[in-house]
């Protein structure tokens, strides 16, 4: 061995031969058998101790898969015996730094733009439980790098990884495994699993292994997030019977983004008045989005799929991967709002469940993520349609309540919304567009010609005309304007988002629709007096006089309309 340039001698020892033999686990080498002494080795002796050496590899490659497979049982026990995902994730760790002898382990849920800690046991620094409180910003840290690949990440060197948690470097952590925990249909896993310790240390194969191995981790957690999704459901079911339903409508849409993997924010579209409208909103301005409504072909432009499969309830997935989020959105809604209000131009990923009932589609549940265009999957569509038969029962509900209401608001001669429709919507719009900057214009209708017809003809060809005037006003009505019958021969419209230019036209198409209303040699004609916010008022008492001024101004001039 003195001839041996690397040998180093031991004092006091003549050592002439030296025997070193692999140990493995598997094909990994966990040890070395080394043997010195002051004779040779003969080639029986070296193969012989080679041989004991094979066996002592064997039985460590047997141990490390029967800690595996027992690993593997206990877990499965303590999953089985857990109630919630919460739970079966402290059951999980606690197994986790037995049997590998770390001190910390955190199990963390992506919940859009952050990751949440589901659970976690051995952390005690107040910064890293500061962390675990309010879960880490999307990108941060080498689970969400996890999240985004699907590979595992095993270091002995925290401090020099690409993705660190600042919090973790500072206290000089230093052995980390992060491991994906697979779920059924995903295309991210929804959970990473993390156990480390402060000292530096490497990583043997067979611990790989073992952690592998609790991949089935995922199957277990399924199982009771399934369950939690079902007591969801049920609380819906049972508050329906309890909460007004506009509450209810914020708890259904809050529940789906909580429940669905990938949600991080969503509204909810009900059909009412004839039109599409936000009526809950997460994530977003919902009383901007109140000022746009979607007629049921924009709908299904936004939906991009067959009417009948709306029709069938069935979701789909949108990607800015794939599709322009935002082009689509802007065919639909106006830029200026579904770009403040809606945030169109960051949702990376919508998932949008139509929500029928009896073959019509009564809303739109749309689920979106802000930062991954990969969020959604075939689990969050089977997640979304939980939602389906809650929400249908909901609206139908709201159907059956609001008739009530419907019917206070609501002319019974035209079908259009009444005075008192309009003294209740005048002041939300005028709120919205103060708020968001953009143009409000009001029309006051005066029809010419009623009252002869109703005093030759009688009062049932009156009713007639009027319930004619109210459908050719509807026929002309452009998306989002607002018809009201005030009484007796007035009518009133709302134009959100529209300059005066745009409600001038708008109101010589209403005068041209009602001149061609006769009966026999008695037509009908209309004056028009037009408003618009900011510059003819800023209150709806302003608007509605300056309204109204002009609208006698027209009466008086013989002019279908004044502005």
């Amino acid at each position: 061995m003195r001839r041996e340039p690397g040998y180093i001698s031991i004092p006091g020892h003549q050592v002439r031969s030296e025997l070193a033999l692999p140990l493995k686990e598997g094909d990994e080498v966990v040890a070395v058998l080394n043997l010195e002494r002051n004779r040779p080795f003969h080639p029986e002796e070296v193969e012989g101790i080679s041989r004991f050496a094979q066996a002592v590899s064997l039985q460590l490659t047997r141990l490390a898969d029967l800690e595996e497979k027992r690993l593997v049982a206990e877990l499965s026990a303590r999953l089985q015996s857990a109630t919630t995902p919460e739970e079966a994730g402290e059951k999980a760790l606690a197994l986790l730094l037995e049997v590998l002898g770390l001190e910390a382990s955190t199990l963390w849920e992506a919940r859009g733009s952050r990751m949440e800690a589901l659970a976690y046991l051995g952390v005690e620094e107040p910064s890293l439980l500061q962390v675990l409180r309010e879960g880490l910003p999307y990108g941060v840290g080498l689970a969400w790098q996890v999240y985004e690949t699907s590979s595992p990440v095993f270091t002995p060197r925290y401090a020099e990884e690409s993705r660190v948690v600042p919090a973790l470097k500072a206290l000089n952590w230093r052995t980390f495994a992060v491991l994906p925990v697979p779920t059924p249909g995903s295309p991210r896993a929804r959970r990473v699993l993390v156990v480390g310790q402060r000292a530096e240390r490497l990583w043997r194969q067979a611990e790989v292994n073992l952690l592998l191995a609790c991949r089935t981790l995922g199957l277990g957690l399924e199982r009771l997030t399934e369950k939690a999704r079902h007591q969801g459901v049920n609380r819906l079911f049972l508050d329906l019977l309890e909460k007004p339903l506009e509450t209810l409508y914020q708890e259904a849409l809050e529940e789906a983004v909580r429940q669905v993997p990938g949600a991080e924010a969503g509204s909810l579209l009900v059909w009412e008045d004839g039109a599409y409208r936000f009526r809950a909103a997460w994530g977003y301005d919902l009383e901007g989005l109140k000022a746009v409504s979607f007629t049921p072909e924009r709908m299904l432009l936004w939906y991009g799929r067959p009417e009948e499969e709306a029709r069938r309830g069935a979701p789909r997935i949108m990607s800015a991967d794939q599709r322009p989020i935002a082009e689509v959105s802007h065919q639909t809604a106006p830029p200026e709002v579904i770009d403040t209000a809606g945030r169109a131009k960051e949702i990376q990923a919508n998932l949008c469940l139509p929500v029928p009932y009896r073959g019509e589609v009564l809303a739109y549940l749309n689920l979106d993520n802000l930062h991954d265009p990969k969020a959604f999957g075939e689990d969050s569509l089977q997640a979304a349609r939980f939602f389906a038969a809650p929400l249908a029962t909901l609206l139908h509900e709201a159907r059956t309540r609001t008739l009530l209401e419907e019917a206070a608001l609501t002319d019974p001669l035209t079908g259009l919304p009444n005075r008192r429709a309009f003294d209740r919507f005048l002041p939300e719009e005028l709120k919205r567009a103060e708020r968001y900057g953009y143009p409000l214009s009001l029309a006051v209708l005066d029809l010419r010609g009623f009252k002869p017809i109703n005093d030759r003809l009688g009062h049932a060809t009156g009713d007639q005309a009027l319930i004619r005037v109210a459908e050719a006003l509807k026929r002309e009505r452009r998306n989002g304007d607002r018809i009201f019958r005030w009484g007796g021969d007035e009518f009133a419209v709302l134009f959100p988002h529209t300059p005066k230019a745009g409600a001038i036209a708008a109101a010589y198409r209403y005068a041209q629709a009602i001149a061609q209303i006769c009966f026999g040699k008695l037509c009908l004609g209309v004056n028009i007096g037009v408003a618009t916010f900011p510059e003819d008022g800023k209150t709806p008492d302003a608007l509605l006089s300056a309204a109204d001024t002009r609208m006698y101004r027209a009466k008086a001039q013989g002019l279908p309309v004044v502005a």
